[in-house]
């Protein structure tokens, strides 16, 4: 008799704690997947192991080589042009739809957001500022409540968290992603659609003229190791 599923199946448990692996840079962009090491950290078997990188490479996060084994995947700058657009476009009309059915009470969640952010704009703390700013990016997405835009949004970041790039890294550039942050907010409290989507396609795209700075100040050949964060 089939019954009701408490909790995900190994595998999905195991891919949910690569995905985090990768996303922390504990499995950096590029690095060789040691199948028998993870086996003993994570204690488990090869079967979930195995059955957990194939969800992964169905995400794009890792690909699987014949006879070499797996590896987590890399973004070029190409793909960074090409990603970061579409990222541009699909946030811009979270930012659109939130600034349509936005409540009261999202709004003070917000206020206290950005009221964190920029705290942490203020010490130049980056990795309080990343955490902060993910938590906005993600309740924006909510607030938007269409759950195809969401699916959409999220695949993307899955990708972009390969990228170990850090825009923020860039002088001068985590306090200009805070105005640009504060200026969404102001959209999304005066309940402008067209002014949100604008704006925060306009971060978005930012975000990747930092990238492309930061790749040139670096080695061309070797981006992935230039820092983290994507989604400032």
């Amino acid at each position: 008799m089939d019954g009701p599923i408490v909790q995900p199946v190994l595998y999905q448990q195991v891919a949910n704690r690569l995905r985090d692996m990768i996303q922390s840079g504990k499995l950096p962009s590029g690095a060789w997947i040691d199948e028998v090491k993870l086996t003993q950290e994570l204690g488990i078997s090869r079967t979930p192991l195995r059955e957990a990188l194939k969800v992964l490479a169905t995400e794009g996060l890792v690909r699987l080589e014949p006879r070499r084994g797996s590896f987590v995947n890399e973004l070029s700058m190409k793909d960074l042009d090409d990603i970061f657009p579409l990222m541009a476009m699909l946030e811009g009309r979270c930012a659109y739809e939130a600034a349509r059915k936005v409540s009261s009470a999202d709004l003070k969640v917000l206020e206290t957001l950005h009221a964190q952010l920029q705290e942490h704009a203020r010490h130049e703390d980056i990795d309080q500022y990343y955490e902060t700013n993910a938590r906005i990016h993600e309740a924006v997405q909510a607030m938007a409540d269409n759950r195809w835009l969401s699916d959409l949004v999220s695949n993307l970041r899955k990708l972009l968290s390969l990228s170990r790039l850090k825009s923020l890294a860039l002088p001068g550039r985590i306090h200009e992603s805070c105005a640009e942050h504060m200026a969404i907010f102001a959209a999304l409290k005066a309940r402008d659609p067209e002014g949100a989507e604008a704006i925060t396609r306009k971060h978005l795209l930012r975000q990747l003229d930092a990238l492309h700075v930061l790749a040139c100040q670096g080695s061309p050949t070797d981006i992935s190791e230039a820092t983290q964060e994507l989604q400032e």
